[in-house]
């Protein structure tokens, strides 16, 4: 009897796991390590609509989107860019850096380097003096930073206001700045999302692990992934931004996502504690909004466990979304533009469930199906449409471009927009512009910066801006006398209108960014 109890019990245990597996390991199918890069296959023959997926890219075209990337199975089935932005480039993913910040500090945990998540976070900063500091301060533990919850003062939120995250990166040392915040609430009480939370963690990691997140992600995490194209902004002491500054590949940002869909197996190797992600998975923290009735947070994921479905997410659109029982990783980009309604900025609230849907629909079998040609050839056009530039109007011509080519146009140090000088060669076969900063962002090369200019409604593509390649198109005004530019870095989700209205020694530039801020400055043109 005790024989036949241990057999069955072991088929049970057994039978249990099968279920419980991604839909790949049920069919048997070896796992693809795209360490060296992914492998690629029709929707179909992964059961897969190719329709479906069209009805996405779609979806992408109307929503800001960058780029839409859908693996299955361990394969690439659908990879669309948006233009300007291309194939081959990092994007800024905002808040997505806090998904990974939290991957390494389950990998600290598994290294033993972080005994545990309930260490008080006042610990770690014995060697400061904490403004404000009581006993529910003293209180707050690594954990809680985990999952928003510590309870500390700090205006940001969901619905994309930033005037704590703004006053954080003005400030000289952001963790004293975080750390001398009031308690609001009595820590593990109340959800308050908040980068600075995320920042801390980053602290503790560089404290933990002798080195930056990003030094320690390199030989934990990037390196292990094959991922080597990656930028990551840092405070003025050197602390990787832990709630956002990360800058990836969607490709990369995908394998991630892979990392997280196989429970932190990589090539066979457990290099993230499986218990990490099974927790995130488990995520119960209600974020206290009613558009995210059917959200959950945890361990800095976004969680919808309705649907199998965590996500780490990021303003305008950074998302990396798993969900395990479709054996499903989607990965989307996005910038705002100008195009938006009202030219308002886009908000974490534009549909989870619409994106998710679009994924489960397009999930038609757990095997191959047969190949549906017109929907191929569909879906095709679908993505080569994505990559085609939609033109503005065309930019005119106007006398003043050869009275300002060439001209050098200086500004005060500590304008609002930090510009110390501009130069025009509107005259040129190739129209172009070049701008110097009077202060070089963190992590960024020196300039000078600019590119070509493109008035034909196009935007040229190919010129250099603190993060990435940039482009920019220009028109002139009915009378001619003032040049407004639309510029970007691709992937940096940085678009702006300069309007440049010249006098005759004087220029004034106005300068609104498509998410909502603006700056307005003075020079004069060289002698």
């Amino acid at each position: 009897m005790h024989r036949l109890s241990s057999a069955l019990l072991a088929i049970l245990l057994a039978t249990a796991a099968l279920l419980s597996a991604p839909l790949a390991t049920a069919q048997q199918t070896p796992y693809p390590w795209p360490t060296r890069g992914w492998p690629t296959s029709s929707p179909e023959e992964q059961g897969m609509s190719s329709e479906r997926l069209a009805r996405l890219v779609d979806f992408g075209s109307s929503n800001d989107m960058d780029s839409v990337l859908v693996t299955r199975h361990g394969r690439i089935v659908l990879e669309a860019t948006y233009a300007p932005f291309r194939a081959g480039l990092k994007h800024r993913v905002y808040s997505v850096t806090k998904a990974v910040v939290s991957t390494l500090v389950g990998m600290a945990l598994g290294d033993g380097l972080l005994d545990s998540t309930d260490r008080r976070v006042v610990d770690f900063f014995a060697d400061r003096t904490i403004a404000n500091l009581d006993d529910a301060k003293k209180a707050i533990t690594v954990r809680q930073l985990l999952d928003m919850t510590s309870g500390l003062s700090w205006q940001e939120g969901l619905s994309g206001a930033s005037e704590s995250y703004i006053a954080m990166v003005r400030s000289p040392d952001w963790q004293q700045f975080i750390l001398d915040h009031p308690m609001a609430a009595a820590p593990g009480t109340r959800f308050f999302y908040s980068s600075g939370n995320s920042h801390l963690l980053s602290a503790i990691l560089s404290k933990v692990t002798g080195r930056s997140a990003h030094d320690y992600a390199q030989e934990k995490l990037f390196g292990p992934l094959g991922i080597d194209d990656v930028l990551w902004q840092a405070d003025p002491q050197g602390v990787s931004g832990g709630g956002a500054g990360l800058y990836l590949q969607p490709r990369d940002m995908a394998k991630i996502g892979y990392l997280w869909l196989r429970g932190g197996l990589w090539e066979g190797k457990q290099i993230l504690p499986a218990a990490w992600i099974e927790g995130v998975r488990q995520a119960d923290v209600d974020m206290r909004e009613s558009w995210a009735s059917d959200l959950r947070y945890g361990r800095q994921f976004w969680v919808m466990p309705l649907r199998d479905a965590f996500m780490a997410v990021g303003y305008h659109r950074q998302l990396i979304v798993v969900m395990p029982k479709l054996d499903i990783v989607a990965v989307v980009t996005g910038s705002s533009r100008f195009s938006s309604p009202n030219g308002m900025p886009s908000t974490p609230r534009y549909g989870f469930g619409t994106l998710v849907g679009h994924l489960e629909a397009a999930v038609t079998s757990d095997a191959a199906v047969a190949a549906d040609p017109a929907a191929t050839a569909q879906l095709a056009e679908r993505v080569k449409e994505a990559a085609v530039e939609r033109p503005a109007p065309a930019g005119g011509s106007s006398a003043m471009a050869k009275a300002v080519s060439g001209k050098t146009w200086q500004f005060a140090a500590g304008n609002a927009a930090r510009v110390k000088s501009i130069t025009f060669r509107l005259d040129d076969p190739v129209p172009s512009f070049e701008y110097e900063l009077d202060n070089v962002p963190s992590g960024a090369p020196a300039g000078p910066y600019g590119g070509p200019i493109g008035f034909d409604g196009h935007y040229r593509t190919g010129g250099r801006m603190p993060y990435g390649p940039g482009a920019a198109r220009g028109a002139w005004s009915a009378d001619g006398k003032s040049l407004v530019l639309e510029v970007q870095t691709l992937g940096n989700d940085d678009v702006a209108r300069v309007t440049h209205v010249f006098g005759d020694k004087t220029i004034e530039l106005s300068i609104e960014w498509a998410s909502g801020f603006g700056a307005k400055v003075q020079g004069r043109a060289e002698d």
